[in-house]
């Protein structure tokens, strides 16, 4: 097991946002929280990241704590997020931007992982001398996963890809994931986007007012009719 989370409470002064919940991450796989605006997901992710400290509950990955562990030490030991609203340095180019998420690595890899980044996102490596902060929105995204793909991570935590995507957009995004994915990388997604999020997905979970209602595959999920109800306007 990569990451074990399990009956963790997260709070927000009085205001108990996540109510024990539990799920687990296995190597290789895409792992789903879906769940409408409000019902937990990105103080999950933020919980697992370092930033926020659970109240009680633990979160183990690689077999090991990281409850109490600093963010920066967090992503040393190979856990990455993406955070909702991309966040990316906007007055640093991106070049400069991809070099910034690779602080925990030797400078000896940088070369090579920003040339993988380029890779995946050609449209980075034709913009690599621009500011950032003048980039489109899908491309300060694609900059803001690039970013996190620098540290190496062996799971790659993406909050909310494609909020304020349009939906030329939303495609390219899942169809860089499903393209990590077929190489190996594992990653935590939250999405609102369910039925984007349902079809790339190994595994799912449903949270509604900080706990998790409903799991399965994503196969299981995307065939659900409570599921096609509530999220996929079925």
């Amino acid at each position: 097991m990569l990451l074990s989370v399990q009956d963790i409470h997260v709070y927000y002064g009085a205001i108990h946002a996540v109510k024990g919940v539990s799920f687990d991450v296995d190597k290789g796989e895409i792992v789903t929280l879906i769940g409408a605006n409000g019902a937990g997901k990105s103080t999950v992710l933020n919980t697992v990241s370092g930033l926020l400290h659970p109240r009680s509950g633990s979160i183990l990955f690689q077999d090991e704590s990281i409850v109490s562990v600093a963010p920066n030490k967090i992503v040393g030991r190979g856990l990455a997020q993406c955070p909702e609203g991309r966040r990316i340095f906007a007055q640093m180019t991106v070049e400069e931007n991809l070099e910034m998420g690779a602080y925990t690595r030797p400078a000896s890899s940088i070369e090579q992982n920003i040339a993988h980044v380029y890779d995946l996102f050609p449209r980075l490596k034709e913009r690599r001398r621009q500011i950032g902060g003048t980039l489109s929105g899908g491309e300060q995204q694609m900059l803001a996963m690039g970013r996190a793909l620098m540290s190496e991570p062996k799971l790659l935590m993406l909050d909310e890809p494609s909020m304020g995507l349009a939906p030329i957009l939303v495609e390219q995004i899942f169809a860089i994931i499903d393209e990590l994915h077929a190489s190996g990388s594992t990653i935590l997604l939250v999405e609102q986007n369910a039925q984007m999020a349902l079809q790339v997905a190994d595994r799912a979970y449903v949270m509604e007012s900080g706990q998790i209602t409903l799991s399965g595959t994503g196969s299981e999920l995307l065939n659900s009719d409570s599921i096609k109800k509530a999220y996929l306007g079925g």
